[in-house]
């Protein structure tokens, strides 16, 4: 059979530069389109994208013949680069390195792409710290809090 068949959802999660409140409405009204431009540069569909002043959540369609890490690098490196061309005074404007990546069932997709448009209310009651670990415990990746948020 010629060619590759996949159906690959990816759940990225990424925090500002020491989770601080980085992202003002303002600034995230232009920065979640061109987050999704840089996914399409990559061939890969941007299916959802939220978060809040700390955090960005995005739920990407990929390809099999890109690896996920290059994604986000080229998500956060060309973004963060945006971010100071455009917009001058936020400067102090940056990712934290790292981020997670949970592979999404097709049958999930739904609950995640409307857990993600949901964000903003569901930090009201919780912090991204605590949703963070959730998200890593519920993939079963089990690891040490003061080395993820050192």
């Amino acid at each position: 059979m010629p060619g590759a068949w996949t159906q690959l959802f990816y759940h990225i999660v990424f925090s500002t530069k020491n989770r601080e409140p980085q992202i003002s409405p303002d600034l995230e009204k232009r920065l979640y389109p061109f987050i999704g431009g840089v996914v399409r540069d990559l061939r890969a569909s941007l299916v959802a994208i939220n978060g809040t002043a700390d955090h960005a959540h995005l739920l990407v369609h990929g390809r099999a013949d890109s690896a996920i890490a290059d994604l986000v690098r080229h998500v956060k490196s060309r973004s963060s680069k945006w971010v100071h061309e455009e917009f001058p005074a936020c400067g102090a404007f940056g990712w934290q390195e790292g981020y997670g990546a949970f592979t999404v069932s097709r049958s999930r997709v739904d609950d995640v792409e409307r857990y993600i448009a949901a964000q903003k209310t569901h930090h009201q009651r919780v912090d991204f710290k605590t949703e963070f670990l959730a998200l890593l415990r519920k993939h079963g990746l089990e690891t040490d809090e003061a080395a993820i948020f050192s």
